[in-house]
């Protein structure tokens, strides 16, 4: 009896023991679970903190505007009071260029940061690769809240898949996932006054008013109902001054036109047919309402206090030449059609600097890229604007590269001197992408000519010339992708 007491209590004893040491345990392992998940906790709350001190990015961006509606552009006239103050605290870049004159592929070349014939869209009429990473993507991917607004003129082929006048499926948006209110292709869904979006839903969203107008309310209203949480990237895409398709005619505010009657005449227009002269007053309108609504937006960002954490970028996807250099209004080579607006605001981009380089619309996606605190990717063949004036600086490209398609297949350079375009006549510009062998069609020295009157390209003296900017063209060809061509003599 004695054993069996003695017996348990050992067995006693080591119950007592084993439950002191997994109490003991427990308290261990409860004490490092505690220490991971504060250390958990603190890591989350510091990641947070750094990315809410990232910039917001706003991408306010105009279609078929001449830079030199601008007054810090130059124009007379007081179209554009308040870019001109967003010059004069920013970065303004006064040689900006296109590398891409038609609307879709300007806009494809923005969202990849590729050019035309990378990113395969090369007209009007071929929808973004849903394979194509997009800026989007990028800044999504880092923490970002991403938005677009507007037209969107990536969606549709014009035969299997229409979007002109229906709502958008989510993965034909770019990865604009946050919040989207757009129109594949704007003109056709809304006029100068009146007309309809889409919102991410897929509902049918109407607006009463001046176009732009109505744009900026809806962007108002998503600055005042985000949670604010995280940065915020924007992309604001306005219609203007681009014409109304269906009544080929610029439309600006009721009234206004008539403010803009006493303007001076573009000097590459003087003297050309188009129809300019019925539609210069509506245009420049149309650019008025565009710096009045840039202006209502910097006035809610400094209501809402995050005025000096947001970039701005003002640009365009290329100019407007009004039917004197072919029957559209771009897709040339001549500065009419590929030189647009550039001016920046906000972090990094304050001062009221002035940039003489040439940069290119290639340049702005890694821009916004590094605004945001992303690597440029190898994809990519800009360069972030924020390397002028750094120790990258020396590297900065001399001369800007502009594919042309739709109305002709052409290539182009602009240097600071020269402007230089070759063209294949036997390829058809809605379906070739490239070719293997172009003509000489234009050389320029815009320093002695600036409005492009007197074309030189079968001037013996200037063969040099002519060779060593074919070399240069050459070289900027394969470094976007193509094959380097034959270039002859101009026929």
């Amino acid at each position: 009896m004695g054993k069996v007491k003695s017996l348990i209590f050992s067995i006693f004893i080591l119950i007592l023991i084993t439950i002191n040491n997994t109490d003991s345990q427990s308290k261990e392992t409860k004490a490092i679970i505690r220490n991971k998940s504060e250390e958990i906790t603190k890591e989350k709350v510091k990641k947070m903190s750094e990315l809410k001190k990232k910039p917001n990015i706003i991408c306010f961006f105009t279609d078929q505007q001449r830079w030199d509606t601008i007054g810090c552009y130059g124009q007379k006239l007081n179209v554009t009071p308040n870019i001109d103050k967003m010059a004069s605290e920013g970065v303004l870049f006064k040689k900006a260029f296109t590398c891409q004159p038609v609307c879709g592929p300007a806009r494809a070349c923005i969202q990849t940061g590729k050019y035309a014939t990378e990113n395969t869209v090369i007209d009007n009429g071929l929808p973004l690769p849903l394979n194509e990473k997009t800026i989007a993507n990028w800044l999504s991917e880092t923490g970002y809240e991403v938005g677009y607004i507007g037209k969107w003129h990536l969606a549709s082929n014009g035969k299997q898949q229409d979007y002109r006048t229906k709502a958008i499926p989510p993965e034909r948006r770019g990865g604009y996932k946050d919040y989207w209110l757009a129109a594949d292709v704007l003109e056709f869904t809304s006029h100068g006054y009146d007309g309809y979006l889409f919102d991410a839903d897929m509902n049918k969203v109407d607006f009463e008013g001046y176009r732009v107008d109505c744009l900026t309310d809806f962007t108002i209203d998503y600055l005042n109902t985000r949670n604010g949480e995280k940065p915020f990237f924007l992309f604001l895409s306005y219609l203007e001054p681009h014409h109304q398709n269906d009544r080929n005619r610029c439309e600006g505010p009721e009234g206004k036109a008539k403010e803009f009657e006493n303007y001076e005449v573009p000097e590459d227009l003087k003297d050309k047919e188009g129809n300019w002269k019925e539609n210069y007053p509506d245009y420049l309108a149309c650019c008025n309402s565009l710096d009045y609504n840039l202006g209502r937006i910097r006035e809610e960002l400094k209501k809402l206090k995050i005025d000096d954490n947001t970039i701005i970028i003002y640009f365009a996807d290329h100019g407007c030449h009004f039917e004197t250099l072919n029957e559209g209004y771009k897709r040339t080579c001549h500065e009419s059609s590929i030189r647009i607006p550039l001016i920046i605001y906000g972090p990094g981009f304050k001062g009221g600097k002035v940039v003489d380089d040439i940069v290119s619309l290639i340049d702005v996606p890694p821009t916004v890229l590094a605004s945001g605190g992303v690597e440029k990717p190898e994809s990519m063949k800009g360069r972030p604007l924020q390397e002028i004036g750094s120790e990258k600086d020396p590297a900065w490209p001399k001369e800007a590269f502009i594919q042309i398609s739709e109305s002709h297949v052409g290539r182009a350079l602009r240097t600071q001197k020269w402007k230089y375009c070759v063209t294949d006549p036997d390829k058809e510009g809605w379906r070739d992408a490239g070719s293997d062998r172009y003509y000489e069609d234009g050389l320029f020295d815009l320093e002695k000519d600036p409005f492009e009157k007197n074309n030189l390209v079968r001037v013996p003296e200037l063969l040099n010339v002519r060779k060593e900017l074919a070399e240069i063209l050459k070289k900027r060809m394969v470094q976007a992708g193509e094959k380097s061509p034959e270039i002859l003599s101009a026929k």
